[in-house]
């Protein structure tokens, strides 16, 4: 059998498995992320590895880093929630370990494990769409991971959505992901009980009668229990969510796009709308087949599945 281990690295928890060639995690470890330093966090990633290379035999290692990757998959360029900034992490890590070692984008990591062994596998050209505090991506076209020439390829959460809209951390306005993903959701729901607090009653109760400690999980409960306004918030997420994929249709055709991330736990209350919204707006819809939205099926376990698969690829 072959094992890697794939890790996947958040601005919260460091997550590590050993991972078989079905995309099993036979074995996990599990720690918060130490930011202080670049340091502490390559210390914390080496930890982790031992503690599991000294269960398992494994024949490589691979990185999912919240951040942009070189082209080479060794550097990491810039993570806005890490430690890191033109950051030879490979090169660190293969001090430590006598295996091969690749880094890659979570986001890409979690694409390419649902293209091999979740709600993509079988179809070779499928983007995943990740809503979670922002809005990643990652594109598999015949059946390769598209990384670009510099290795940033799959950001279209900064394809402007809005001319001129809401202001962005990347520096730009009007960008996709701060009309669909968790942080959009939660911004309208808070303007929501603000405008209209009988409508909102009971998601204001849910959340202690503080809008601050509201989240999206809350949303969702609420949603699925029947609340019309936590409907509403979902099902606009969704109209905004459809409308940026009928752009990434437009430009990749891809046969399935897999909506992850924590959002997409929502389900249909979330998808339905998406789904509506980009048959609305695909160009010459008329005339050419349409994309399949589905739900991503590995959760949690996706930066770490792809991360290890890529681990062993060629």
């Amino acid at each position: 059998m072959d094992l890697t281990i794939g890790v996947d690295v958040g601005g919260t928890k460091i997550a590590a498995g050993v991972v078989d060639e079905e995309g099993r995690v036979v074995d996990r470890r599990r720690v918060a992320t130490p930011v202080a330093t670049s340091d502490a966090l390559d210390e914390g990633i080496v930890a982790l590895l031992a503690s599991l290379r000294a269960v398992h035999q494994v024949s490589g290692v691979g990185i999912a880093a919240a951040g942009f990757v070189d082209e080479r998959r060794a550097t990491v360029r810039f993570a806005a929630n890490l430690p890191w900034r033109d950051h030879p992490l490979r090169d660190i890590l293969a001090k430590h370990v006598d295996v091969p070692v690749i880094v890659e984008n979570d986001a890409n990591a979690a694409a390419w494990a649902e293209y091999r062994f979740g709600a993509g596998r079988g179809v070779a050209d499928v983007v995943l769409i990740a809503l979670g505090t922002g809005l990643g991506a990652g594109i598999v076209i015949d059946g390769r991971l598209v990384r670009g020439a510099w290795g940033i390829a799959a950001e279209p959460g900064h394809m402007r959505l809005v001319p001129d809209g809401r202001p962005c951390g990347c520096g730009l306005r009007g960008c996709w992901e701060q009309y669909a993903s968790g942080s959009a959701l939660l911004r309208q729901a808070r303007l929501m009980i603000e405008e209209e607090p009988h409508a909102t009653a009971a998601l204001l109760r849910s959340a202690g009668g503080d809008p601050a400690a509201l989240t999206g999980q809350m949303i969702s409960a609420a949603a699925h229990a029947g609340d019309p306004a936590a409907q509403e918030l979902l099902a606009e997420t969704g109209r905004r969510l459809g409308e940026g994929i009928a752009t990434v249709a437009a430009m990749l055709d891809p046969a399935v796009v897999v909506i992850g991330g924590g959002v997409s736990e929502a389900g249909e209350v979330l998808l339905a709308p998406a789904r509506q919204t980009y048959l609305a707006l695909l160009s010459g819809a008329a005339f050419r087949p349409q994309l399949e939205i589905r739900a991503a099926q590995l959760g949690n376990d996706a930066g770490i599945v792809g991360a290890a698969d890529l681990a062993r690829q060629p």
